[in-house]
């Protein structure tokens, strides 16, 4: 009986393995759990850069960027290469508490592009205390060494 029980589980575990369902199962649910935590990881980057933003903390809100030359920045009509020069925009940009306001991201949506590049898009808000600029971004991130960053952002503003 026991001889007849390890046969059954034998053949029943060869079958299990070479079945291409189960295995498209396995790998769909190893995907799932890629894409979740993918999407977790570029979502605490954006999180990382509301909060250093609502500090006041534009080199903060910047460590959410690759630091690298080749890092592009796209707003209206102006196309920004680099890190130092995105920074340098910001700075001359938002060179006080009043013109950075507050800021919030809705509307997130996070889409994995294989295993080491992400897809974020969504809404930005500043609340100010004479206006409250607003649009869209669209983010490409990439998995580096010190972990997801940004490395193009095309942001609008709305009309």
């Amino acid at each position: 009986m026991y001889r007849l029980l390890l046969v059954i589980g034998f053949v029943l575990s060869v079958s299990i393995a070479a079945n291409p369902t189960v295995r498209g199962a396995r790998k769909s649910e190893t995907n799932s759990s890629r894409n979740a935590k993918t999407q977790a990881a570029v979502r605490a980057v954006l999180d990382a850069q509301r909060d250093a933003w609502n500090r006041g903390d534009i080199e903060g809100y910047m460590d959410g960027y690759a630091r690298s030359r080749d890092t592009v920045f796209v707003s209206g009509d102006s196309l920004t290469r680099g890190w130092q020069t995105v920074l340098d925009r910001y700075k001359k940009n938002y060179n006080s508490r009043e013109k950075m306001g507050t800021l919030t991201f809705s509307e997130i949506e996070i889409r994995p592009i294989g295993n080491n590049a992400a897809i974020a898009f969504g809404r930005w808000h500043l609340q100010r205390a004479t206006d409250e600029p607003h649009g869209r971004f669209t983010l490409i991130l990439r998995r580096t060494q010190p972990g997801w960053k940004i490395v193009h952002d095309h942001t609008s503003l709305a009309s």
